[in-house]
């Protein structure tokens, strides 16, 4: 069994791409989060 060293170093790029896309996706629902917490917090 061989692997093909240019194809992984091709799916670790892709793999990287996705993972920062994930990460950002999380960021910004987080960032929403708060603000509606800030927007919509009870009154005293």
């Amino acid at each position: 069994m061989s692997i093909n060293f240019s194809a992984f170093l091709d799916s670790l790029t892709i793999m990287l791409s996705g993972m920062v896309g994930i990460f950002a996706v999380m960021l910004v629902l987080y960032a929403v989060i708060i603000l509606l917490g800030k927007a919509f917090a009870p009154k005293k």
